[in-house]
């Protein structure tokens, strides 16, 4: 398949929903990291020739959709672009909190770029590093912006700093709120949180609370979305998911189809962008097809129910028995 040049499927997680008996057929999905032939290293600019290879993409149900990266190069920079256009407003329009006005609503994005081989500490400190070097963002008064990144634990710190070599940026790893960690955030315009885990989700409450209403990011926390229902609040919902590009595999009794969840926030504006299910072509180049969409983030089951029907409407069973009705319809008349 032509597109299998373009991703591959490297599972790290497998969930399969509505669990059934051994001796059902009912297929089975899985939520899957894309993995791209090319390396994140910047010392290493080269694309190899796997990763240059493009595929059609059709959307026949919204022309302007942007299109799915085809390397991780690209992905990076549709992340970045949609980051930085998100974060020009609140960095050059900051609005003070008073007791006198209603409490301001503070900036959160989300990211979820799902593409590397593992989450070590130099993988993931090289991922900050490409999204956020040479970012095209200024803050008011200033050509520089300074960013903190709150680490998963301290094994990512030393690795970070020397990716970045950076004044602007501070390095830490997360804990509970601190005098050091309260330091941190005040001396900073833009909170980063890199894969934090679901254990330290109230440590992430607390310190984007002390952010007051600075812009605060979170970037590949390690949970899935359908553990998000038992967090007890919307804390997680009020960040806003500006880039997602995340792989999916449905299994079926005789096949298995590909594709992914893609959402693309273009222009700073987060609201209407919709969730995009597309998912390869099994003839022709295996290009990415639209297959539905979203208004809200689409639960595993919705997309399951997608994909599903789609590998139903295509099955040699299926086209088989469609085949027979329509026999039958010829030589009896009836429908």
């Amino acid at each position: 398949m032509a597109s299998s040049t373009l991703f591959k499927f490297h599972s790290q997680t497998f969930k399969t929903l509505n669990p059934s008996p051994p001796s059902s057929n009912h297929p089975t999905s899985r939520i899957s990291h894309l993995h791209f032939p090319t390396s994140l290293s910047r010392h290493s600019p080269r694309l190899n020739k796997e990763s240059t290879t493009r595929t059609r993409f059709l959307a026949p149900l919204c022309s302007s959709l942007p299109s799915p990266p085809v390397s991780k190069e690209e992905a990076i920079l549709q992340a970045k672009t949609c980051l930085s256009s998100c974060l020009l407003k609140p960095l050059n329009n900051p609005k003070l909190a008073s007791p006198k006005l209603k409490k301001l609503k503070q900036p959160r994005f989300r990211l979820e770029i799902p593409i590397l081989d593992d989450d070590s500490p130099s993988s993931l400190s090289q991922l900050a590093f490409s999204i956020f070097s040479d970012m095209p963002i200024s803050r008011r008064g200033s050509n520089s912006v300074k960013l903190l990144f709150l680490w998963p634990d301290p094994s990512f710190v030393e690795p970070a700093v020397k990716a970045f070599r950076s004044d602007n940026t501070n390095h830490i790893a997360m804990s509970p709120v601190s005098e050091p960690l309260n330091k941190a955030l005040k001396s900073a315009d833009v909170a980063v949180f890199m894969a934090p885990e679901r254990s330290q989700l109230e440590d992430v409450r607390l310190s984007t609370e002390g952010f007051a209403t600075k812009p605060v990011v979170m970037i590949n926390p390690r949970w899935l979305f359908e553990e998000e229902k038992s967090f007890g609040d919307d804390f997680v919902g009020s960040f806003d998911v500006v880039y997602a590009f995340t792989g999916l595999e449905v299994r079926g009794i005789l096949s298995k189809r590909k594709g992914v969840i893609f959402k693309c926030v273009r222009d700073g504006v987060v609201s209407g962008e919709r969730w995009n299910v597309l998912v390869e072509e099994e003839e022709g180049d295996g290009a990415l097809r639209v297959v539905s969409q979203f208004k809200a983030r689409p639960s595993m089951e919705e997309v399951e129910l997608v994909l599903y029907n789609l590998m139903a409407m295509n099955s040699p069973i299926t086209k088989s028995a469609k085949f027979l009705k329509d026999l039958v319809s010829n030589i009896t008349g009836k429908k």
